[in-house]
């Protein structure tokens, strides 16, 4: 398999190095597949290779039906085989296109000048030139908290046992980059990625069970063992790098701007209960010490590795008063770190304190084992670290005791790294974030003032006596006696939630459990029942002074179109509410709100979707202003647009001016979380470009923000209403439109793709838009390569507003160029439409029962998408889309000719598979299923988006 003929022949040199690695890769997995499968699979794969990249050069029916026909003559084994050939391929060619642009960075930096856009480098630079000082730097550093949130979205097709061997292919691949080899080491190498991509063909993509959460808990820590223990260090190294080229450095060489801990990372992975009953308070526990597990054992291996470095000798320096002290009060533990011989390394002091530190640690770590185990462990107070604090400190005695006799540079080394970590990891790893549904909350607190004889009907009352009810329990100095046993199933696991989210805060530190997240809060009755409960877990009260606590943090989640045009009177409601102001002063005044992108563009289109988010955070920011409160917005984004996906630099540059005050959290879901976080170089990369974009946007904390213009404002307002009308009209108006989906994407079909624990629809059997969830919604249309939610009611609305008038286009034209938040919209849209080929969403469409129906249908869609991409051209003025971006352009027009064939074929399976159900029940004896799920890992694969 080699790389298609279409990329243009005069290519920048450096793309033809991809080019040739892709190509390498290509020989080497039909060299794979030739020897493994035989030349009867190679010549099939060949076949339909060759055949669709000449159909990508010129349409040809009768080529197209020959195509088609060759399809139709394979066996179900045969399918399967060439599906998963290029499926492989479209892993090995986004492997080569990894490792290339880490080369180019790499390149950049090697060349001493100024880096790419959205660099530590280039943004300092930009900083520097525009005039801003050392002390207003510091104090933007000093406020920055940059919070990616992983969360178990089943939206990652692939299996962590796939990736691990993908990675072991980077590497592999990146050592042949090394110029100074010689031409047999270079052809040992080249064996050694030969066999790594045997090894990847012989690994199945495929999950032969779905997975049960406490996987997906151990998917999630995955990425901070594979990569994030090592990128977290390096990304402040290069930021502490570009302030010393920018800012200056002081006497020892350290930069003058201090760099602040920012980094943090949450999780919803065992967390996020919203439709998934398999998320119990049992598995909450779980995913809380299986994260603390994780990170004492990293830290572990660490102190042991600093054992051998820091070997400095009493004989040699003279350690601080401070550090001495601390190994004169370790001594009481010194013969059990020893076993007897309690004078060891007493002239290597250093050595000697990180043994003690590293018993320290296995004490605790041995401590959290026990109780994964199911033992009731208590953590030994005399030898065990109690809290991440007290390591800390010692380590920060190393640090200050090594500065003190001029080895300042040896303590900037692995031991700063280590302090970094434990400064942006904790015990806890991750914040681990609770999430459910409200309707849940308000049976659970009905039922409980029903059995406690408080109240008969709670749910009768109106929201004003709900409020004035809950205000006067939470603050009562009696709580409600209600006894587990007289509550049902679901009331009793709901309370005991909070319980867990206790106990665990004792346990891995206040920093383990985040935020409790309520989806489809639709009234500030619903953050003050989670507010209740909270109280009767012993989360709030009062302290034996008699001051307020409250030790849960509670974010309102605003998912749909309505809910977000109603977040004021949700929030100006609690608010004002003087029982909620206490306990949210008691918690630090920081009130989280978080946005639902995927939930918003399902129901009205990505249109208004996007701007009733962006209109609603200012509203948002405004009205906790006006109340005295700090606010920190959370961004619920997908991977794909159609879900609030796109680069992250650009994302957050486009959120409204004023609005990020250093503060910024988001979702990281699925296929983005292995993209971004399973090599530590692209990690790295990606950690840099989310903090520069939050440097860039939180400049308002020290600078007088812009202000967006009225008259831009104005046209959004029209173009929102009109795509939502569009977008409607054919979601919620058109006559037949769901059985279209179900019936011309594989949406019924991934529900057996073993990808997630979550359930895909929210009510069985129901072809309604309210039952499927966004995620498979997204998915079902990417597959079938209409993309639609992505872009459907864009070209209408501009055609609309434009009106043929050349000044309003021109109108149009300036606010992409001059507004950010206009431009990622469209950049987005074109994207998506690259990613969508009508062609192909045609053939997909005759698998509809009706063919009247899908005529209709598509040609709705189809117009459309013609309209929408003539449009977005106008107004970026360019002739082609992602003419702005020929990396990207470049990257989906390698894949586009592996995709067809990919297409064609799931469409010829699914009309196997679904004739053979009409016939029987026996999904046993569907010979079509297995090559069907692969298609669909296969699709996502070469689209680099699942939902």
């Amino acid at each position: 398999m080699q790389e298609n003929e279409l990329i243009p022949a005069t290519l920048p040199p450096r793309d033809k190095e991809l080019r040739a690695r892709v190509k390498l890769f290509g020989n080497l997995l039909g060299s794979v597949l030739k020897r493994l499968e035989g030349r009867r699979v190679l010549a099939a794969v060949e076949t339909l290779r060759k055949g669709y990249i000449a159909l990508r050069k010129q349409d040809d029916p009768e080529r197209r039906a020959r195509l088609m026909a060759f399809i139709d003559k394979q066996d179900a084994r045969t399918l399967e085989l060439i599906i998963r050939a290029f499926s492989t391929y479209f892993s090995l060619a986004n492997i080569a296109e990894e490792d290339f642009l880490y080369r180019e960075r790499r390149r950049q930096v090697s060349e001493g000048g100024p880096l790419w856009v959205g660099s530590f480098d280039h943004t300092l630079r930009e900083f520097h030139a525009q005039g801003v000082p050392a002390d207003k730097l510091q104090s933007l550093l000093d406020q920055l908290a940059y919070i990616p949130v992983f969360t178990a979205h089943p939206t990652e097709a692939r299996r962590r046992t796939v990736m691990e061997a993908q990675r072991r292919v980077f590497l592999a691949a990146d050592r042949l980059n090394d110029r100074r080899i010689g031409r047999e080491e270079r052809e040992e190498l080249t064996r050694e990625l030969e066999t790594r991509v045997q090894v990847l063909w012989r690994t199945n993509e495929v999950r032969v069970k779905k997975p049960q959460v406490q996987d997906e808990i151990k998917y999630g820590l995955f990425y901070f063992e594979e990569s994030l223990f090592q990128a977290v260090p390096i990304t402040y190294r290069l930021l502490e790098k570009a302030l010393r080229r920018t800012y200056g450095a002081d006497e020892s060489g350290n930069p003058r701007i201090r760099v602040p801990s920012f980094l943090r990372f949450g999780s919803w992975i065992g967390g996020d209960r919203d439709g998934n009953p398999y998320v119990t308070p049992a598995i909450t526990e779980l995913a809380c010490r299986l994260a603390m597990a994780q990170v004492l054992s990293e830290y572990l291996r660490r102190v042991s590795a600093l054992r051998h470095e820091l070997t400095h000798s009493t004989f040699m320096c003279q350690p601080s008063e401070a550090f001495l002290e601390s190994l004169e009060r370790d001594s009481t533990i010194a013969s059990a770190v020893f076993q007897g011989g309690s004078d060891r390394f007493e002239t290597e002091p250093y050595r000697r304190k990180l043994y003690i530190m590293r018993y320290r640690i296995a004490e605790t770590l041995g401590t959290v084992r026990r109780r994964l185990k199911g033992e009731n462990a208590v953590l030994p107070a005399s030898s065990a670290y109690a809290t991440a604090a007290d390591l800390h400190a010692d380590l920060c005695l190393i640090r200050d005791s090594l500065i003190s006799h001029g080895d300042a540079n040896v303590a900037a080394g692995n031991l700063t790294d280590l302090i970094r970590m434990v400064e942006t990891f904790g015990f806890h790893l991750f914040r681990l974030d609770v999430r459910q549904e409200s309707t849940v909350h308000n049976r659970a607190v009905a039922e409980i003032l029903r059995v406690a004889g408080l109240h008969d009907d709670y749910e009768a009352l109106d929201e004003e006596a709900r409020l004035n009810l809950l205000a006067r329990l939470t603050e009562a100095d009696e709580l409600p006696k209600v006894k587990a046993k007289d509550l049902s199933d679901e009331a009793r696991d709901t309370v005991e939630v909070f319980h867990v989210m206790g106990r665990m805060r004792t346990e891995v530190g206040p920093e383990g459990i985040g935020t409790y997240v309520i989806s489809m809060t639709h009234a500030a009755s619903h953050v003050m029942e989670v507010m209740f409960m909270a109280r009767l877990a012993g989360l709030s009260g009062r302290d034996e002074d008699g001051k307020p606590f409250c030790h849960v943090r509670v974010s309102p989640l605003f998912e749909t179109i309505e809910d977000l045009r109603h977040v004021e009177q949700v929030l100006e409601a609690l608010l004002v509410q003087p029982a909620y102001k206490r306990l949210l002063e008691a918690a630090g005044n920081l009130q989280d709100v978080m946005l639902g992108y995927s939930d918003s563009c399902k129901d009205g289109g990505i249109v208004a979707s996007s701007w009733n988010l962006y209109e609603a955070q200012k509203r948002i920011i405004r009205i906790t202003g006006e109340n005295g409160v700090k606010c920190r917005l959370f961004h619920g984004r997908g991977g794909t647009i159609g879900r609030g996906g796109g680069p992250t630099h650009e994302s957050i540059l486009a959120q409204p001016p004023g609005t990020v005050h250093g503060q910024i959290k988001f979702t990281e879901q699925g296929e983005v979380l292995s993209y971004k976080y399973s090599n530590v170089e692209t990690a790295v990369y990606e950690l840099s470009m989310g903090a520069t974009g939050l440097m860039k946007t939180s400049r308002c904390l020290i600078d007088t923000p812009p202000t967006d213009r009225r008259d831009y404002m104005g046209i959004l307002d029209e173009l929102a209403a009109l795509g939502e009308e569009v977008y409607r009209d054919l979601t919620d108006r058109t006559e037949g439109v769901l059985d279209y989906f179900y019936e011309v994407t594989p949406v019924q079909e991934i529900g057996q793709l073993n990808i997630g624990s979550r359930p895909s629809h929210r009510r069985k059997a129901d072809r309604s838009k309210s039952s499927i969830r966004a995620i498979p919604w997204v998915f079902g249309w990417a597959q079938s390569r209409h993309t639609l939610p992505a872009w459907y009611g864009i070209g209408s609305a501009l055609e609309s507003w434009r009106r043929n008038d050349p000044s309003r286009l021109a109108k149009l034209q300036t606010m992409y160029n001059e507004w950010p938040f206009f431009r990622a919209l469209l950049s987005n849209c074109q994207m998506a439409l690259t990613k969508a080929d009508m062609r192909t969403a045609e053939e997909y469409a005759k698998l509809c029962h009706d063919p009247q129906l899908a005529r209709r249908v598509f040609a709705l869609i189809r117009e459309e998408y013609e309209r929408t991409v003539q449009q977005v051209l106008n107004v970026a003025g360019t002739q082609t889309l992602l003419d702005e971006n020929p990396t990207l352009a470049l990257s989906l027009m390698r894949r586009n000719p592996y995709l067809d064939p990919l297409n064609h074929i799931q469409i010829t399976l699914l009309r196997r598979h679904r004739a053979l159900h009409e016939r029987t029940d026996e999904v046993e004896t569907d010979p079509w299923i297995r090559p069907l799920l692969r298609s669909i890992n296969a699709i996502a694969a070469g689209m680099r988006n699942t939902g």
